[in-house]
């Protein structure tokens, strides 16, 4: 039997347009064939009062966020979302936030590189292998913190 927050994932996939979704998908099984035994999350977007305020994401994995007043919170390490313009993968967790910039932006392609997202259109414009790495390195840090 299907959970419902698989039920949720598959609706949101349903809904992008075949390209993007086939490159979500591609992406999903990087991240499975990094973290099979990964917790998986679903977000709508949307807040308390049902306002949408972001794109939906699919997370994966789990890391404590711990904040300055010792207060904690799980989150997912690995984010997923297809926007108006393409594909955002989130690499949560890393104290560093110049090590993605550094260490991948030069390397992945037609992509812009934050301090925790690689964004792009479609994965043909970027190097899947790398993105690999990036999400391999980032669930080796954000686990070394948990």
């Amino acid at each position: 039997m299907k959970t419902n927050i698989q039920k949720q994932i598959e609706k949101y996939l349903e809904s992008l347009p075949e390209t993007k979704r086939n490159d979500m998908l591609n992406i999903q099984q990087i991240i499975l064939n990094i973290m099979p035994d990964c917790k998986i999350w679903f977000l709508d977007g949307k807040n308390d009062a049902g306002k949408t305020i972001s794109n939906p994401n699919i997370g994966y994995g789990s890391y404590l966020i711990k904040y300055a007043d010792g207060k904690t919170r799980e989150f997912y390490q690995i984010g997923l979302s297809g926007n108006k313009t393409g594909i955002s993968v989130y690499i949560l967790g890393i104290a560093d936030k110049n090590y993605l910039k550094d260490n991948y932006a030069q390397k992945l392609g037609k992509a812009s590189v934050t301090g925790y997202c690689i964004k792009f259109k479609t994965l043909l414009e970027i190097n899947i292998d790398v993105l690999e790495d990036a999400i391999r390195n980032g669930v080796e840090i954000s686990s070394e913190k948990s």
